[in-house]
């Protein structure tokens, strides 16, 4: 038997970075998410955002790349949203989202950012934020596009 643990912390935002996850909304969606995919079988750890975002942290299924899970939560997700008008408008998601592999020695961390993304983001935009997560990553300016 084989066995496989790969944690991804991923992140995507609304299109065009629209503020419509306000608190209630957020709380809704979070929720929504994580029971979806505890249906499905992807184990989410945690799950939270801000006004334009959502970040997870999640064990890869081992038959699901990155890319399957991402249009899974993300694809579903914002269906739901306008099936039940959750928002104002129809919610749409950007087509880019940020992934990274989380080390096991790492996961606290990742744990406590995650849980504390309204503190964090009274200091920083998810603009600079998402800027400094592709920067770490060795991306320049010219792919920020």
């Amino acid at each position: 038997m084989s066995y496989v643990k790969i944690w991804v912390h991923a992140v995507w935002a609304t299109r065009n970075r629209e503020c419509v996850l306000k608190p209630d909304i957020l709380k809704k969606m979070c929720s929504h998410i994580y029971g979806y995919a505890k249906e499905n079988g992807i184990y989410i750890d945690r799950i939270n955002g801000h006004d334009d975002h959502i970040h997870v942290l999640m064990i890869l299924k081992p038959e699901f790349g990155i890319l399957k899970h991402v249009q899974l939560l993300k694809g579903e997700s914002s269906n739901w949203a306008n099936k039940v008008q959750l928002t104002k408008d129809r919610l749409y998601w950007a087509d880019k989202y940020f992934a990274s592999s989380v080390s096991n020695n790492k996961i606290d961390i990742v744990r406590k950012y995650i849980d504390n993304q309204q503190e964090h983001h009274r200091k920083q935009t998810f603009g600079e934020e998402y800027k400094i997560f592709l920067t770490s990553l060795g991306y320049t300016d010219e792919d920020f596009g």
